[in-house]
């Protein structure tokens, strides 16, 4: 019997997130996908509060927390976006050009992942982080929960 090594295994675990991300995107290459990740966890970090984000850190798996925190500077945080509009621009700066989905788009699936992936009432915790004009954002039966 072959043991899968650790880092085996982290690496399966962000594989995941990049299949369920490239699946809700519809995009037929998981490599497509890593943009959108990238993009909407990092949207999603700097839009709450820096202890929020590092509580929700912990809940990710090794890979998908390394993603999530690149770049990060915690100074700043969170970002003033309020409405979908002034997050999604935000997002948007960081999906390549002519990226083949939108904004929009993008969050949504990232936060569905999310959704999907963590616990629900670790998800309900991020939501009510969130402001109101933005939770339209996640699926609608997170919200129903983190009402």
């Amino acid at each position: 019997m072959t043991r899968r090594s650790p880092f085996d295994a982290a690496i399966e675990d962000g594989n995941i997130w990049l299949k369920a991300t490239a699946e809700t995107l519809h995009l037929d290459d998981s490599r497509l996908a890593y943009p959108a990740l990238r993009a909407g966890l990092h949207a999603l970090r700097d839009r709450l509060p820096p202890e929020a984000a590092v509580h929700l850190s912990a809940q990710l798996p090794l890979i998908v927390r390394g993603l999530f925190f690149e770049g990060w500077k915690m100074a700043g945080k969170p970002t003033p976006d309020n409405t979908v509009e002034e997050f999604c621009e935000r997002l948007g700066r960081e999906l390549p050009p002519n990226y083949q989905r939108n904004p929009k788009m993008v969050a949504e699936a990232v936060f569905d992942v999310v959704w999907r992936q963590l616990d629900p009432g670790e998800s309900a915790k991020v939501i009510d982080q969130m402001p109101k004009g933005l939770r339209q954002l996640w699926p609608s039966i997170a919200r129903r929960e983190s009402a």
